[in-house]
């Protein structure tokens, strides 16, 4: 294969991945509207959707322990292919589930498929990087982020208007079209990772369970927006479903332009004053979100919030891939663990508080957890020797 077909085909698989990054974003976000039917047809309490909420979060995890043993030895490309391809089918399991019981084994399969999906595009992302000579982690994320705009800001409007089964068809009819042309053109490693791929161990340095705590308190945010802030809205402030599903979009589609613009950023101000700052605007959103006395004030306060959270978990990323003393990958496999369950467990926390309290309290201590993280960014300098963020 000469230079420029080489190239080509990079570039090819760039934007292949790229359209799995979209597609995933867009079955996540198109959850997000659901979930109010979710909960009103099953006729569950919120305690039970939080229950429910876990397993998807506990389906994912598991899924993502087994990512790194199946890509060492078939792969990121073959892994990526099989868990796309049954992620977007996740969501019409779902929708389909009749009853709790059935409706928790469709919340395993659903998030099991996402969260391997999300493991092995992000592996797939540093082939790409590897083999173009430049970063593509952040724009990356900024598809995902766009899918997840445009699955939450068409989602709550389709169901209304055409029910929940005939929405989740729509999504899965999509998704499964992108994923199944984009899937040819991924890009393979050019040599195996079995080599790479050691027993498991736990580092010694602490510095790297920090920087996964901040990956922690910032998803944790992120996935309080994406599982509860449509039923907020719902229930709290009176907003019906076509609005109700623009909390996320608004939140996804801010942080989708962001990400565009992350590296540039970054590169710009540092790493560890872009994270401050970040933290800070991500705080003030979250805190006028929990305080606001409409809906609509709501959907522009999780907007902003989203404009600081795009580069946050990004930067911790990347910080956590370059610690001395450890390759990247294992860095790299810490933070992004204990970070995702912020997104896929600690949601199902917040069902619990919410049965005994209400929303409002909620979001208003996510910012003060993200304060948290503005008091801990010095902790991510090691970002500022990487131009961007790989897994």
């Amino acid at each position: 294969m000469n230079a420029s077909t080489a190239k080509l085909t990079a570039i090819r698989g760039r934007w292949a991945l790229a359209a799995i990054f979209l597609a995933n974003g867009f079955l996540t976000g198109s959850w997000a509207p659901q979930i109010p039917v979710f909960l009103t047809r099953l006729e569950i309490s919120k305690f039970t959707l939080g229950l429910l909420i876990l397993l998807f979060g506990v389906g994912a995890v598991v899924a993502m322990t087994w990512c790194g043993h199946l890509i060492s030895r078939h792969g990121s490309r073959t892994v990526l292919r099989w868990f796309a391809l049954c992620g977007s089918l996740g969501l019409m399991v779902v929708a389909l589930a009749p009853n709790v019981p059935l409706a928790a084994a469709a919340m395993i399969i659903f998030g099991g498929s996402i969260g391997g999906m999300d493991v092995a595009m992000n592996a797939n992302a540093v082939v790409v990087e590897r083999r173009l000579s430049r970063a593509v982690m952040s724009s990356s994320h900024g598809f995902w982020s766009l899918g997840g705009f445009a699955g939450g800001g068409l989602g709550g409007f389709a169901i209304q208007h055409y029910g929940h089964l005939a929405h989740a068809a729509a999504v899965t009819v999509f998704a499964f079209a992108v994923i199944a042309v984009a899937v040819r053109h991924l890009l393979t490693e050019d040599s195996p990772q079995a080599a790479e791929h050691h027993k498991f161990a736990l580092p010694a340095n602490p510095l790297v369970y920090l920087i996964g705590l901040m990956a922690l308190l910032a998803m944790i945010s992120e996935g309080a927006v994406l599982d509860w802030a449509a039923l907020y809205l719902r229930q709290e402030l009176g907003a019906d479903l076509a609005v109700a599903g623009l909390a996320y979009a608004g939140f996804s589609g801010v942080m989708a332009i962001t990400r565009f613009f992350g590296d540039g950023i970054r590169n710009r101000f540092g790493a560890v004053t872009t994270l401050r700052v970040s933290a800070l605007v991500a705080a003030v959103g979250m805190l006028v979100a929990g305080l606001a006395p409409s809906p609509w004030l709501a959907i522009a306060a999780f907007a902003f919030c989203g404009f600081g959270i795009a580069n946050m978990v990004p930067i911790i990323f990347s910080a956590g891939g370059n610690q001395e003393g450890m390759s990247s990958g294992t860095g790299m496999s810490v933070v992004t663990t204990i970070g995702y369950c912020g997104i896929l467990v600690a949601p199902s926390a917040i069902g619990f508080v919410a049965e005994h309290s209400s929303f409002g309290p909620i979001f208003i201590t996510m910012s003060g957890l993200l304060i948290i993280v503005l008091l801990m960014a010095g902790l991510a300098h090691r970002a500022e020797f990487a131009p961007a963020p790989a897994e």
